[in-house]
């Protein structure tokens, strides 16, 4: 590890507690929401107080409840860029996988708040349900017969953008539903090293960026925590949060984390 000693997590809501140089004391008190907490430091968020830079904590609306605003935070962060760091998106049609995931969900709803139309992905038939809570167009189950079809028959021209989860598992089916200038934006991978259909996707010219949320461009992450923040004010997030569990039982919210529950685990800290 590159401390002795590490706090893990790295999203929060809660209240500033004390400001140190060159902070305006009025923030004293106020609510907020907190992300990157744990990057490249060494105390998290699984703690009853943690030290953050001035920017990393966000005035968190009275509207929104803590259990939001925790689960905000580098997911939220990290489906802002996914769905904006190649340009605007009003009009364009964007492909989400895994869209009960923690940044797919959170994706999906962006990339419609933002005026895209948005096409989603879920694992298994079984989630489709779930899945419709979603402000989707579409949703397609990875394994239905013909996964590609489907998406091809709800975006007959191709994808603009590809939100991606799992890029060595689905960049056949990327690149058989993209088009001339597609971006394939891939947050996480199952393998380190896929393999890709390369002639395919050159012809193509699709663009692939990886995305690495603790080196975003700080303009970026301060956008997102607007827009993010500006969204759960208005009421245009859905997230499904689980009851909170006692900061005591950590091990067991990354044991259910682990089981691939599709709610948010979050920790209740008592002061």
């Amino acid at each position: 590890m590159p401390f002795p000693k590490v706090i893990p997590h790295s999203d929060a809501a809660g209240f500033i507690e004390a400001v140190g140089q060159g902070v305006d004391r009025a923030r004293l008190g106020r609510r907020v929401w907190v992300y990157g907490a744990q990057s490249y430091r060494p105390f998290g968020t699984a703690a009853e107080f943690t030290v953050v830079p001035g920017t990393l904590a966000v005035d968190l609306p009275d509207a929104v409840p803590d259990e939001i605003g925790a689960c905000l935070g580098i997911p939220g962060i990290t489906a802002h860029r996914a769905v904006f760091a190649d340009g605007a998106i009003d009009g364009a049609t964007v492909l989400v996988h895994g869209v009960l995931g923690g940044v797919g969900s959170l994706a999906a709803q962006v990339a419609t708040w933002a005026g895209a139309t948005v096409i989603g992905t879920v694992r298994r038939r079984s989630d489709l349900q779930r899945a419709s809570l979603l402000p989707l167009s579409h949703v397609v189950s990875l394994d239905d017969d013909d996964p590609a079809g489907e998406i091809r028959s709800a975006a007959p021209g191709g994808v603009d953008r590809i939100i991606e989860v799992s890029f060595s598992d689905n960049v056949d089916l990327d690149s058989a539903v993209a088009k001339v200038g597609t971006v394939i934006a891939a947050y996480a991978t199952r393998r380190d090293r896929p393999d890709l259909p390369f002639w395919p996707m050159l012809f193509d010219n699709i663009t692939i960026r990886l995305l690495g949320s603790d080196d975003f461009p700080d303009p970026a992450k301060r956008q997102a925590a607007a827009d993010l923040t500006e969204m759960a004010s208005a009421g245009a997030l859905t997230l499904a949060v689980a009851p909170p569990l006692p900061l005591d039982r950590t091990a067991d919210a990354h044991d259910r984390v682990d089981a691939g529950s599709h709610e948010r685990i979050v920790l209740a800290v008592d002061l």
